[in-house]
């Protein structure tokens, strides 16, 4: 992959918020070259979850705004910045809104995932690094999204927030291991632990609910019940 872009201010087009509920806009925005300990991203496949759409309404939390939401998406190392070295320009990876630090007593803990430096925060609209925006449009800032705003075609990250994946996979296919997937999964897996043999329940049968199941499956749960909470299929 082509690095003459690296160190470079690049424009191209991203769905921006400018206020609570009101539609997306398609902009060019401006991303500025990563700074420090972070790495851009070219985002080649992003999908919606419903935690887009949640703070994207506003309701019940601090609106924050003009922003790039988007976290589950799959992309290409642009370009790195001063201090990564386990990646590179052309690497395939998926954002990780819960990032890992790899140095704190959560991140070297087999109990929790819960990075003191990288955790999810939903209300910091900047990069850690100097508290400043990457994204800009005639010189405003336009505000991040849990450290990851995919929706855009190129994004800057903290490089704890970014996981390396073999470039063999459908980017098309694995960008929802970043949330739907691994919340789901996980979920199983790693905090109800289900003995072998047992019945697990699952209520709502999404992307999250769908991989909950398939965590129990592997946990090996003998029996399955799924419990589709959409009254409204059943109209139909």
């Amino acid at each position: 992959m082509s690095s003459t872009t690296a160190g470079q201010v690049i424009r191209c087009k991203a769905a921006v918020a400018w206020e609570a509920g009101k539609p997306l806009v398609i902009e060019e925005v401006e991303v500025a070259p990563p700074q420090a300990m972070e790495v851009r991203l070219k985002i080649l496949f992003t999908s919606l979850c419903h935690t887009d759409v949640y703070f994207w309404e506003a309701k019940g939390q601090t609106p924050l705004f003009p922003r790039i939401f988007g976290h589950e998406a799959g992309g290409i190392v642009e370009s790195v910045g001063e201090g990564v070295t386990d990646l590179k320009p052309g690497d395939h990876v998926l954002p990780v809104f819960t990032g890992e630090c790899k140095e704190c007593r959560h991140c070297k803990s087999e109990e929790s995932n819960m990075c003191d430096l990288l955790r999810i925060n939903t209300d910091r609209g900047v990069m850690l690094n100097d508290g400043k925006s990457r994204f800009s449009i005639n010189g405003q800032p336009i505000y991040h999204f849990v450290g990851t705003s995919t929706f855009s075609e190129y994004t800057v990250l903290h490089v704890g927030s970014v996981a390396k994946i073999n470039p063999a996979a459908p980017l098309d296919k694995v960008c929802v291991l970043s949330c739907g997937i691994s919340t789901g999964l996980g979920a199983t897996l790693n905090v109800a632990k289900p003995k072998k043999g047992s019945t697990v329940a699952v209520f709502g049968l999404g992307a999250v609910g769908l991989a909950a199941a398939e965590g129990a499956r592997i946990a090996g749960a003998s029996r399955i019940i799924g419990v589709d909470l959409n009254a409204k299929r059943f109209d139909e």
